[in-house]
């Protein structure tokens, strides 16, 4: 089995690929580790690229976009890896990335199936994300987002997860926690599916860690997809992964909150947000 896999997802993005594969080593593919990329039906040329620069990577057609969650778990289901590592397309790893990480895998205590490294924007010392944080209304947030990482986030330390943009699952872990939605929950096509998956590792006691040491570069929204429709995913998925993560007895302690939030931002969208009426289409089964 190789140390991991490093799956990534791309629709339309083939200039952000470009700088995803071309910071990658590619000398340890097929020893040390593997790339497998995942097209979602791409128009670009992007099957083309891979094929042609890249004959080492695996590459999986998709037909139609299937989304992020979907695809991710596609690439899963063929990999062989140990750990598995997944970047958004438009990710690019520092010089040095893939060694400490390597490095780094063989001392991560037993109980550990969540890794973060550090993700900034390409340009100056601002975060991107130190990983996840989950509220106690249930919002979420990328840790350190906007910020310098000189401001407390140069250690190692203990979050609910990471932001799936570029992070590290433990194979085992994965295998405990698929459902029937997946490792990553189909459902949600994209947006949530990262903190989804954390809530449920943690829910079997397995624990994230954050890693500065191992870096990257990440500006977002390599899709391009536009705001009102990435509003709708972001609310929706959060509303799914609530009534499928959270216990019966705190659904009903955080009520208010959840009135006073979720019901005033429903009714705001619902006025200002052509794609929020096919929320109420939607199925809340966990």
């Amino acid at each position: 089995m190789m140390d991991f896999s490093i799956v990534i997802v791309t629709y339309n993005s083939i200039n952000s690929l470009r700088g995803c594969l071309g910071s990658i080593p590619l000398d340890g593919v097929n020893s040390i580790f593997e790339v497998i990329v995942v097209d979602n039906a791409s128009s670009d040329g992007t099957v083309d690229f891979v094929r042609s620069k890249y004959p080492g990577v695996k590459l999986i057609e998709n037909d139609n976009n299937l989304g992020a969650a979907k695809a991710r778990n596609q690439a899963v289901g063929i990999s062989s890896g140990k750990w598995v590592v997944t970047l958004d397309c438009d990710t690019v790893l520092s010089k040095g990335f893939i060694a400490v990480i390597r490095d780094f895998l063989p001392r991560v205590p037993a109980g550990v199936g969540m890794i973060q490294p550090k993700v900034l924007y390409p340009f100056g010392d601002i975060v991107y994300s130190c990983g996840i944080y989950l509220s106690r209304i249930r919002r979420f947030y990328d840790i350190g987002k906007g910020k310098s990482y000189s401001l407390g986030l140069t250690k190692r330390r203990r979050l609910l997860g990471p932001c799936a943009a570029a992070a590290l699952y433990r194979r085992s872990m994965l295998e405990e926690i698929k459902d029937k939605y997946g490792y990553f929950d189909e459902r949600f096509f994209f947006l949530v599916e990262d903190v989804d998956i954390a809530w449920r590792a943690q829910k079997k006691w397995w624990q994230a860690v954050f890693f500065p040491e191992a870096f990257c570069f990440h500006p977002g929204n390599s899709s391009s997809t536009g705001v009102k429709i990435r509003q709708f995913l972001a609310y929706r998925n959060r509303k799914m992964m609530i009534e499928k993560n959270e216990k019966s007895i705190d659904k009903a302690r955080l009520f208010i909150f959840y009135l006073f939030y979720d019901w005033i931002k429903r009714i705001y969208y619902l006025c200002t947000n052509k794609y929020f009426v096919k929320m109420l289409k939607v199925s809340n089964e966990p």
